[in-house]
This record gives structure tokens, C-alpha cells and sequence, in this order.
């Protein structure tokens, strides 16, 4: 692949477009109201129509005590975003059988909805530094344009260390780290090209959520009221052995 290119950016508010469609994918466990900031913070920066989550079903042949099964996790992003009309959730990733990989579920919304939208993939830069690894990440270039957004204890300049980038000036990258800037788009020929977004880094994690939740601590508005009310009623992670962040 040849090397990227790169310049800074802040334009004006661009028309909006009904063709815009942003893929939020996450184990979401549970969707907090980090998530739903980051998506309407990305739907309003880049100016998108709809954003679609994609909740990650369960993983085939390993038992995670800290993972809420796919049905549930499917059902409270449903509760969350039922007042925002612009938020979409798919079941794809849940309903396939198997190991799932990014490249087969932007193939099928690419069927479901036709060449004329245009796909924005929404990752964490912490999961992005992990693209490379990935099955296909070239020909996933070629499909989405990718949005990453700040994770805590991550910067923008790590991106350096990605072959991919190796000859991406650093000092953007240290602008949006600081908050100099508030977007950084990078050119890759022939691929739809990557947008850096500098937006306040979600302070909620998931993992401090089900903590809370198992040790009886009050959750300071974390969650959406309708997800808090279903993770009592279904009395989900009151016991696990919870070693990750998510």
C-alpha cells in the first residue's frame, strides 16, 4: 500500500448527508452514556445522517463471566437509543455463527444498504492500534473511512508506531493530543482515508460500571435509566471475575 499522506483540517460545517452512515461497533457491557456522547458527538462532526451499533455477539467455545449473553447486551442498546431517532442497532455480529470479523459485517451492511452510502467505521484509537491484526485491513480501507476517537491513557502520537504510518509527521498527531487541534485527516491513496478526532476522552468504562454494580455502588448517572432499570431486573453483573476494561 503506498504511504499516507496528511494535513489538518477544520472545515466549515459541510452539507449534511443522507448518506452518511456511521458503524459504532462494542461489546457494549453495558452501553453507557459515554457511548451515546461519543455517537452524537461523531454524528455532529462528521456530519452523519445515522450511526448504526453493532453489539459483538458471544464468543463461540469461551465462557466470560464479565460478558452479559448478546441478547441482553442487544436488548439494553435497544432501551438506550430508543429516543434518538438517528441511532440504529444491528444484530448481525450476534446472529452470525462462529468467529466474527469486521470485513464480513461491512460486507453485508454494504448489501443491506447499497453502494451510494457512504461507511464511516467509529473505533477507539486503543482499538485501532490493533488494526493491522486484523483479517483483511487493507481491503477494510477500501470500504470504510475510519473515525478514531481518544481513549484515557492513549495518544494520538502512538499511531506513529503502525507501520502503516511510519512516515506520518508527528507533530499533528502531538497537536491533537494537546487540544491544539480538534481534527487531523489522513490521506491513504487509494483507501477512503482516516479522520483523528479530538473529542473529551469517555470517562465512563464499562468495567467500572459492572464494579459498582456488584459491589452495590451507586452509578452517578453512568447509564441510561431505562439500561440501569434492566440490569437490576435481569440482576446481571452481581457476580463475575471482571479483569478487563472495556
Amino acid at each position: 500500500m503506498d504511504r499516507p499522506t496528511a494535513q489538518h483540517t477544520t472545515p466549515a460545517a459541510q452539507a449534511f448527508s443522507s448518506k452518511r452512515l456511521g458503524l459504532f461497533g462494542g461489546s457494549f457491557n453495558p452501553i453507557h452514556n459515554g457511548h451515546l456522547a461519543i455517537a452524537r458527538d461523531v454524528r455532529a462532526r462528521m456530519n452523519l445522517a445515522r450511526i448504526l451499533f453493532i453489539p459483538t455477539g458471544d464468543p463461540p467455545h469461551k465462557h466470560n463471566r464479565s460478558l452479559a449473553p448478546a441478547p441482553l447486551r442487544l436488548d439494553m442498546v435497544r432501551l438506550a437509543i430508543a429516543d434518538t431517532s438517528e441511532f440504529d442497532v444491528s444484530a448481525i455480529e450476534i446472529d452470525r455463527t462462529g468467529t466474527s470479523y469486521s470485513i464480513d459485517t461491512i460486507l453485508e451492511i454494504r448489501e443491506q444498504y447499497g453502494q451510494p452510502v457512504e461507511l464511516l467505521f467509529i473505533i477507539g484509537l486503543d482499538a485501532f492500534l490493533k488494526f493491522p491484526t486484523w483479517r483483511a485491513p487493507e481491503e477494510i480501507l477500501k470500504m470504510c473511512h475510519f473515525v478514531v476517537v481518544p481513549r484515557p491513557g492513549r495518544l494520538f502520537q502512538s499511531l506513529a508506531a503502525i507501520p502503516l504510518f511510519q512516515n506520518l509527521a508527528p507533530a499533528p498527531l502531538e497537536q491533537l493530543d494537546a487540544g491544539v487541534i480538534d481534527r487531523f485527516d489522513i490521506a491513504i491513496p487509494e483507501t477512503l482515508g482516516i479522520t483523528c478526532l479530538s473529542i473529551p476522552p469517555c470517562p465512563i468504562s464499562a468495567s467500572e460500571i459492572r464494579r459498582r454494580i456488584r459491589n452495590g455502588l451507586p452509578l452517578a448517572n453512568m447509564l441510561p435509566p431505562s439500561v440501569e432499570s434492566y440490569i437490576l431486573q435481569h440482576s446481571l453483573y452481581q457476580e463475575e471475575s471482571d479483569r478487563t476494561r472495556i
